[in-house]
């Protein structure tokens, strides 16, 4: 892949501590799109273009089909090559890394009451204060955890002229070593509200549906306005 993803990366691993620090049934993925967009529904026609090592990857394929099925709700339409006024090409990668979270430890007063009182309870939603009394954290311990940096990145250019007509890379880290597993948010979220003003970097917020994949609930987005179509979630 041939893009920097330094500072991507970088708040994807600050997004994956907050996610560790609590609980969470949403992924957010960092977006950052350039564009020089003019075209139309009645010119949105594109064929995949490969490199050499993606010519026969079932992997590549699978991919482009998430990518074609999000392109068909903004009225792309797959075309033969030769017919097509647009080249997309496709890029993707995943690395390992480690966050570390900083995490309370609370003193039990009452042990002999059993675990009512034990635990992150007393420093619960009263803060510093137990229900019962000024009992706090009585210290910190790090946690490390191993995360996983998925990156995305897709590239439009016009197929006759070869001018890159839209560039869009998002990125986001979570547990799952699976870039499979991730593939379906990052292309959501590359590609919600499409197409975005040319420098927009906002973060998408997908909710995570019972069996792993994304919901019908409709994305999210901050730092950067958001289109009828965008809906906040808290």
């Amino acid at each position: 892949m041939n893009f920097p993803i330094r500072a991507l990366c970088k708040w994807a691993l600050i997004l994956t501590a907050m996610w560790l620090a609590g609980c969470t049934t949403y992924v957010q993925t960092q977006v950052t799109a350039f564009s020089d967009w003019s075209g139309s529904d009645a010119t949105r026609t594109y064929a995949f273009a490969r490199k050499g090592e993606q010519q026969n990857s079932i992997e590549q394929t699978t991919y482009e089909t998430l990518v074609a099925n999000e392109l068909a709700k903004y009225n792309f339409r797959q075309v033969p090559e030769a017919s097509a006024n647009y080249q997309i090409a496709i890029a993707y990668s995943i690395r390992g890394d480690t966050v570390t979270v900083r995490q309370p430890v609370y003193y039990d007063p009452w042990p002999m009451y059993g675990p009512w009182g034990a635990g992150p309870y007393w420093g619960g939603p009263w803060g510093g204060w137990g229900p019962y009394g000024p009992w706090g954290p009585t210290g910190y311990v790090d946690q490390s955890y191993p995360v996983y940096i998925h990156a995305l990145q897709i590239r439009m250019n016009d197929r006759k002229t070869g001018r890159e007509t839209y560039k869009v890379t998002a990125v986001n880290s979570t547990g799952d070593p699976s870039l499979y597993q991730a593939m379906p948010y990052l292309v959501r979220s590359a590609l919600a509200d499409f197409p975005l003003g040319n420098g927009t970097v906002r973060t998408v917020t997908l909710p995570v549906d019972k069996n792993g994949g994304i919901s019908n609930e409709t994305a999210s987005s901050a730092g950067a306005a958001s289109s009828p179509a965008a809906k906040n979630v808290d």
